[in-house]
């Protein structure tokens, strides 16, 4: 039991890491590209994780395999050329960065499946099997990344998309809810309605991507 953990693990911390820290540094290179610095000062814009990881974040994405975070990406919207862009596709970057790398993955996938005999002749058994686990988790765990911080609850960034294409009335009321965005994502996430909304979706994507075959 102790042991399958284990290899679960190893498995599953590459296309987690690599998840997390292009996310995250996609909202940084978007913001310095808006015309802000800041993040590019405070070395954000890179793809070492260590510079984004975030400890506890981190481990709840290994644990749930769907839902996590990394460190936020420093940003003063006073910076950009036009806040209200700004915001929104600095936001985007995190998400739309994931189904990028998914839809990499994917094609890998696609690879594995049709040039098996091929791949299973280059790479040693104890090679070839973990490689296609991992390309396999690359695609799940990148949507379900995407979707899970589309979900317009704060902090998430769905939140902020949402609040900076919404009337100022609307915009407010949703800021209000920002200080118990944390408490109500872990009761929805607790009570699985989470699960329950994002689930779907992320496995009508993975079927997408994959054409079926996963």
């Amino acid at each position: 039991m102790f042991q399958e953990y284990i290899q679960r693990m190893l498995l599953t911390a590459p296309p987690i890491l690599l998840a997390l820290t292009v996310h995250e540094c996609a909202h940084a290179w978007t913001a310095y590209r808006m015309g802000d610095p800041t993040a590019k000062m405070l070395g954000r814009v890179t793809l070492n994780p260590l510079r984004h990881l975030d400890l506890i974040g981190t481990l709840a994405l290994f644990l749930s395999g769907m839902f996590g975070w990394a460190k936020p990406v420093p940003i003063n919207p006073r910076n950009f050329r036009n806040i209200s862009r700004g915001i929104v596709y600095v936001s985007l970057a995190g998400p739309l960065s994931n189904l990028g790398l998914a839809a990499v993955f994917a094609i890998l996938y696609k690879v594995f499946l049709m040039r098996a005999g091929l791949l299973a002749s280059i790479f040693p058994a104890g090679v070839y099997r973990p490689l296609f686990i991992m390309v396999e988790m690359g695609i799940v765990i990148n949507v379900s990344l995407a979707i899970f911080n589309m979900i317009p609850i704060p902090p998430l960034d769905g939140s902020k998309v949402l609040s900076n294409l919404l009337p100022m009335d609307k915009a407010i009321a949703i800021s209000k809810i920002e200080p118990y965005g944390f408490m109500i994502l872990l009761l929805l996430i607790s009570t699985g309605i989470i699960n329950r909304v994002v689930s779907p979706l992320v496995f009508l994507m993975v079927g997408l991507l994959t054409g079926g075959a996963y």
